[in-house]
């Protein structure tokens, strides 16, 4: 039955779209994670160079301000790509289930195209 062949091919295809996806995600998280760890860097760096830590302070510097929200932006973007990883999760492990459902499908018609008609012989 080509429906069930097409079938399976389309779940596999589904299949690796969400693994592809996940990566994407993965690869952005780390992405962010590294470009909020150089901002961390250069805070650190600017307020030494300063001399002054207080973010309150009337002298602290404005590129370490600017650094620090950019760092929290990127850090709330990352908490956003983490959900949208978690629900990934979640639709790669439904399609796999979906998948091994349409290759079982598929395995069984195979079986049973494959399998001699016994019942014919039974009746001649």
């Amino acid at each position: 039955m080509k429906s069930r062949e097409n079938l399976v091919r389309l779940k596999q295809f589904q299949v690796s779209e969400k693994r592809r996806q996940l990566m994407q995600l993965d690869m952005m998280i780390a992405e962010f994670d590294r470009m909020a760890g150089e901002l961390d860097a250069q805070i650190v760096a600017e307020e030494k160079k300063a001399g002054i830590t207080d973010i309150n302070h009337f002298a602290y510097p404005t590129f370490a301000k600017a650094a620090r929200l950019r760092r929290d932006n990127l850090k709330n973007s990352q908490a956003d790509l983490m959900q949208q990883r978690a629900v990934a999760e979640s639709l790669l492990a439904e399609a796999e289930a979906e998948l091994s459902k349409a290759e079982l499908l598929e395995s069984r018609d195979s079986k049973n195209r494959d399998a001699p008609d016994t019942r014919s012989a039974m009746i001649g």
